[in-house]
């Protein structure tokens, strides 16, 4: 299919993709790049390392998946040739919400290609991701690093036939203390010599440069500053409201008829555990969704929320990174992020697709403190306000007193011979 040239604006039709890859890209209904696909697309193609610097919701997922299998089609290898448990592209994520993001993007650009993607990952079944590795011939591997670790363990997955590696979300592995898992993995990968490396990250401080340098070679490097951190679309409310107050003030917001879906972040797991009793007690449609709940529970709570089933979801931010639901009208954070990042995220659950979103925001005197950071980050004066008196009314169900908890802080192949290592691919 033909797309119009557009001023300022590049189709992916200008890109010498495989047929079949294009095919995929136009069924998705992809016409014109994103700034980040544009930048990366001409380099990546033509086989160079990258570092990435773009906001989540820029579409580097399909920048760097497009670059992927494009690379499996110029280069097919016979099937007779291919072993099992042996990936040519290893995608790597923090969170298990975004693995499978990344898993889902790539099936859908997968579609006309004939191009296995399998998944590793924490809370999901571990024999069926087993039998998978064993008795697949793996094309795409999406994995978070504490599962890779264990099948690399145990000799279910070998990552020395790697064409292309993917580190996505770099800033947040370091965060989360992925570090030497991810060091331990990539001394399992093809030499950095021999490999493409992509790596994403939206932001990049000294640790996440030297790490970057250290695993790529002769990389480019592409920065993409959003115009506006924070969306035009969502509507930024913060109220100055009491410790006391504030389960008062979201119930009775909640209730109110233009919120139709809503998400609730706070800081911790056992606030958000606290929150969504609370919620419940009060008669509110809620369900919980952070790193404690088992996958298999997290992903039907998703799909409840997007049917309408459940109102409101209590999230953390790490669970919160891998909400991808149109339709949220609204974002409350319960308790401001310490990570002024984390509330650009947050907000960014809301206003998507074109859509009007509204961010309401409580600050008590214990969290107020993150405020400055927060505007200073993107860049504009949030609106402070006293809590309307409709929202100050008394609950029906009174709230228990709880006891103060002290913070911690924020296609089909062959099964691998069972003995003896399997001849080097030439």
């Amino acid at each position: 299919m033909e797309v119009p040239q557009d001023d300022g604006q590049t189709p992916f039709t200008s890109f010498d993709l495989d047929a079949k890859l294009q095919q995929a890209i136009s069924g998705i209904g992809f016409e014109y790049c994103t700034p980040i696909q544009a930048e990366t697309l001409p380099l990546t193609l033509a086989g160079h390392d990258l570092i990435g610097q773009a906001q989540t919701g820029t579409g580097k997922t399909a920048a760097f998946l497009i670059t992927a299998i494009q690379r499996m089609l110029k280069s097919p290898i016979p099937l007779e040739e291919r072993y099992a448990s042996e990936p040519r592209i290893l995608a790597l994520a923090p969170t298990r919400e975004l693995a499978l993001q990344i898993a889902k993007d790539a099936e859908e650009l997968c579609a006309h290609t004939g191009h296995n993607v399998v998944t590793v990952l924490g809370g999901m079944n571990y024999d069926r991701q087993r039998d998978q590795l064993r008795n697949e011939v793996v094309d795409v591997l999406v994995a978070t690093p504490g599962r890779l670790i264990d099948f690399l363990g145990s000799q279910d997955v070998f990552l020395d036939q790697l064409d292309i590696l993917i580190i996505d979300e770099a800033d947040r592995m370091l965060d989360m203390g992925f570090i030497p898992d991810v060091k331990r993995i990539i001394r399992k990968c093809t030499p950095k010599e021999e490999r493409q490396t992509l790596l994403f990250s939206a932001t990049f401080n000294q640790d996440v440069l030297n790490l970057a340098s250290m695993w790529t070679r002769s990389a480019e490097f592409v920065e993409i500053e959003p115009e506006q951190k924070t969306a035009e679309r969502v509507e930024q409310t913060v109220y100055m409201v009491s410790e006391d107050d504030k389960l008062k003030v979201l119930v009775n917001y909640i209730q109110r008829p233009e919120v139709t879906k809503a998400i609730i972040f706070a800081n911790r797991r056992d606030q958000c555990r606290d929150l969504e009793q609370d919620l419940r007690r009060q008669g509110v449609s809620t369900a919980l969704l952070s790193g404690e709940i088992a996958q298999n529970k997290r992903l039907k709570t998703l799909d409840r929320f997007k049917d309408g089933s459940i109102k409101a979801l209590v999230a953390t931010d790490v669970a919160g990174r891998g909400i991808h639901v149109s339709g949220v009208s609204h974002v409350f954070n319960y308790n401001l992020p310490e990570n002024a990042e984390d509330y650009v995220h947050r907000i960014g659950r809301t206003g998507r697709a074109g859509e009007h979103g509204v961010s309401v925001s409580f600050a008590s005197e214990d969290d107020a403190f993150s405020l400055p950071a927060i505007e200073t980050y993107i860049s504009q004066k949030l609106p402070c306000t006293i809590p309307e008196e409709g929202l100050m009314a008394e609950l029906a169900q009174p709230q228990e007193p709880r006891r103060r908890r002290r913070s911690s802080g924020g296609g089909g192949g062959n099964r691998r011979p069972s003995s003896g290592r399997r001849p080097r691919r030439a």
